[in-house]
């Protein structure tokens, strides 16, 4: 898209707000002032607004039906050439609306000039924003629950196979594959749903509160507002131009997800690093040296976990150009879209990403398995058994495990290694069937208690996720 000369002859009868000034801005002032590099994205919004407010213009006959047909139909000619890249932006019109507003009259003359009729650029912006974070919301909800999709694919189809399950990164207990994968489903469910609160909250229709106080004019705000797709018009016209809080929550609730997302994508580096050889990526995402050929990086997935960094940071930008603003509009709130728009753009991609990498990756069952009958990671198991066979105290069962795995540990043999004569030197009450409880099979599935990595509640956990996420 093309940018017009700053020196072109019709830019200074062009400028909205010229009438009360004598001469032109600074070249400076003008280069600060400009939003047009960053709001050109909100085109869409901008015409489908005017558009709305042009139509309830005149049905309430406060312009004619000719002139609003005029302008729809010069909106809808503005809008092909955006799409064809045949527009041309000003940064002398300083933002979108202006620019939009200018080539309108080039288009349609003097029908043009009643578009502004009970409305200012306050209300305009705050309705185009919403209107922009709002379809955001839609898209990355949508997002989430494509990642979710992929999730539970592995989930069902690793429903049973055993790995390490960590606590401090340190061999805790085993879980099943498939159970580490839904605690990121429900991870993001919660995600999802804090991108469609934010969309609820958010929807309200801001045009007609005009610059802070209304308008003397008889115009319909419900009619607007249900022709944009808004469920009822904001009901304070100074908290309608001045709250970006919409922007805020919806940046919180990006940052909270980016943060999911940096966790999974940790453990994907992790797991197809050689030392747990738990997972690989194809070519399709992963690199290569440039020196070592041996070479296969997880680059999608740090790319990944480094997006909360800035979407975290969009979000402080954010609540640091707000605070302290005194009611209504202040311009630091023009630099309310670079950080969102940077954000939003970031967390799709993210999130598209990591749906493609789960998807790409193939899991090593039996590395994940080895992996999980190292670290006496059925400690807690053969405690159990203490206390259920023998009937010991848990903290005394606690004690008397950890003597055995001491004395395992010693010989360098794993816990189902350990001659039982060694572990009735700590409790002699302990009996053959011992064995079958330090299987790591065993294991998972004795955790049967609802939430637990079972494998037949890991299955019917995923098939639950799979019906719901049709």
């Amino acid at each position: 898209m093309k940018d017009k000369s700053p020196d072109s002859p019709n830019e200074k009868k062009s400028q909205m707000w010229g009438g009360r000034f004598e001469r032109g801005p600074a070249a400076i002032m003008e280069e600060i002032n400009a939003s047009i590099d960053i709001d050109r994205r909100l085109w869409r919004e901008d015409i489908e607004g005017s558009k709305a407010h042009s139509a309830m213009l005149a049905a309430a006959k406060i312009i004619t039906q000719a002139d609003a047909q005029a302008i729809r139909g010069g909106l809808d000619r503005i809008a092909a050439e955006i799409e064809a890249g045949e527009f041309v932006f000003s940064k002398r019109l300083e933002d979108i609306h202006m620019n939009i507003e200018a080539r309108l009259k080039e288009l349609i003359g003097e029908p043009a000039s009643r578009l502004h009729t009970a409305r200012s650029r306050n209300d305009q912006v705050a309705t185009d924003f919403r209107l922009f974070v709002r379809r955001a919301c839609d898209e990355l909800a949508a997002a989430v629950e494509t990642l979710q999709k992929a999730l539970v694919a592995k989930a069902e189809k690793h429903a049973g196979a055993v790995m390490p399950g960590y606590t401090h990164l340190q061999t805790a207990q085993p879980v099943t594959y498939g159970h580490h994968c839904l605690a990121y489903v429900e991870m993001l469910e919660r995600d999802r749903t804090r991108f469609l609160d934010a969309r609820k909250r958010m929807n309200e229709c801001p045009l007609g509160a005009a610059a802070l106080a209304g308008v003397p004019y008889p115009i319909d705000r419900d009619m607007t507002a249900k022709t944009l797709g808004f469920d009822r018009p904001t009901a304070n016209s100074l908290d309608s131009v001045s709250a970006r809080d919409f922007a805020l929550e919806t940046l919180a609730a990006s940052a909270i997800c980016a943060g999911h997302l940096s966790r999974l994508a940790e453990e994907i580096v992790l797991w197809t690093s050689p030392h747990f050889g738990f997972a690989a990526l194809t070519d399709a995402f992963s690199t290569g040296s440039s020196i070592m050929p041996q070479k296969r990086n997880p680059d999608a997935a740090e790319l990944c976990r480094a997006k909360v960094g800035r979407v975290a940071g969009a979000f402080t930008t954010l609540a640091i150009v707000m605070k302290g603003l005194p009611l209504a509009y202040s311009k630091d709130m023009q630099e309310d879209k670079a950080a969102t728009f940077e954000a939003i753009d970031d967390m799709a991609l993210a999130l598209a990403a990591m749906a493609g990498m789960i998807d790409d990756m193939s899991m090593n069952e039996a590395a994940m398995r080895e992996a999980a009958i190292r670290g006496f990671s059925t400690a807690t198991d053969l405690a159990d058994y203490l206390v259920r066979n023998i009937g010991l105290a848990f903290r005394e069962a606690h004690h008397a495990t950890g003597a055995i795995v001491a004395a395992a540990e010693a010989k360098g043999l794993r816990l189902d290694q350990l001659p039982i004569e060694e572990m009735r030197a700590v409790e002699p009450r302990i009996g053959e069937d011992i064995f079958k409880a330090l299987s790591v099979d065993a294991s998972v599935a004795a955790r049967a208690s609802y939430g637990g990595t079972a494998p037949a509640n890991v299955a019917a956990e995923a098939r639950r996720w799979k019906e719901r996420l049709k």
